[in-house]
């Protein structure tokens, strides 16, 4: 298959990448997944196609790579079309047991995400997330706006860089959160698809959640639900304590550097994300407690 293939094209308008997106209709009316990116992203897009791949295969929901190549606008790649609605906003209208279901399956899917291996010779994770650290820290201090309580959050990180050492590396989503998956079967057997894997990156497996601030504000529920089910917790188990500490550290982190990355996209944005900053103090206690409160208030509606 291949871009000419298509008899029709319907621009979709959604999205942080810049590339060019499709609903892409063949002359039989099956309908595809249309990309186009830049030819100065071209190596990195057909990295992904291919990561993409070992992930389809391991059978989780998702638009699975059919083909790619280069067109006149760049470089393309086409994937299966899922008929499906916004997760973050149809979940949170189904009943609590639902929400924790779903989010349980979305975090079974993402055990196999990290079941792909990063490549060998991987930057030392200790020294790499450090680094970044220092980074945003710096970048943080200065920018002009800064929150109330940031002190909390600077206390905890230098607490608990230690934790850093010795973790293992996988393959990344990089961007896993509610707001990243589609809800198919949305009115009878809804199903969690996972979408947009453009970030991906490579690192310690548990980093990957530091987005799961984006699904505890939209569902509780189904945020204790992607960690119960990444971790196969049940009656006799529980979530290890230094995932929820190693959790606080990169949440910590990710805050610092939310407000300056904010900043160009206007005050729309800045908002939401101090509003976030005010979300974390308080689940965490101004960090005095790593495990977060909507993980304790969702207990109840496990099913």
């Amino acid at each position: 298959m291949n871009i000419t293939d298509f008899q029709s094209l319907t621009p979709i308008d959604y999205g942080w990448s810049g590339d060019q997106k499709f609903r892409a209709v063949t002359p039989d009316g099956t309908p595809y997944f249309l990309r186009i990116t830049s030819r100065q992203r071209g190596d990195r897009f057909a990295k992904l196609f291919d990561l993409q791949k070992a992930v389809a295969a391991t059978g989780i929901p998702m638009c699975a790579p059919v083909a790619i190549g280069e067109c006149e606008e760049g470089v393309y790649a086409i994937h299966s079309w899922i008929d499906g609605v916004d997760a973050e906003a149809a979940v949170p209208t189904l009943p609590a047991e639902v929400q924790y279901k779903l989010g349980r399956d979305a975090g079974q899917y993402l055990t196999r995400i990290h079941s792909i291996p990063a490549p060998e010779g991987q930057p030392d994770w200790e020294a790499r997330f450090n680094a970044k650290i220092d980074r945003k820290i710096k970048i943080y201090a200065d920018c002009p706006i800064h929150f109330d309580g940031d002190h909390h959050l600077l206390r905890f990180i230098e607490e608990n860089r230690h934790l850093l050492w010795n973790r293992p590396q996988t393959f990344q989503h990089g961007d896993y959160h509610i707001g990243n998956m589609m809800l198919a079967d949305a009115e009878t057997d809804p199903k969690i698809v996972v979408i947009d894997f453009d970030r991906y990156d490579f690192g310690d497996p548990w980093e990957e959640f530091n987005r799961i601030v984006w699904c505890a504000g939209v569902s509780p529920v189904f945020a204790t639900g992607l960690v119960d089910g990444y971790f196969g917790v049940d009656a006799n188990t529980a979530v290890p304590m230094e995932f929820w500490r190693l959790l606080a550290l990169y949440i910590s982190s990710n805050m610092l550097s939310s407000i300056p990355w904010a900043i160009p996209f206007g005050e729309g944005e800045i908002q939401t994300m101090l509003r976030q900053a005010d979300d974390v103090l308080s689940w965490y206690d101004n960090m005095k407690n790593p495990v977060p409160t909507w993980y304790d208030a969702a207990l109840s509606h496990k099913k």
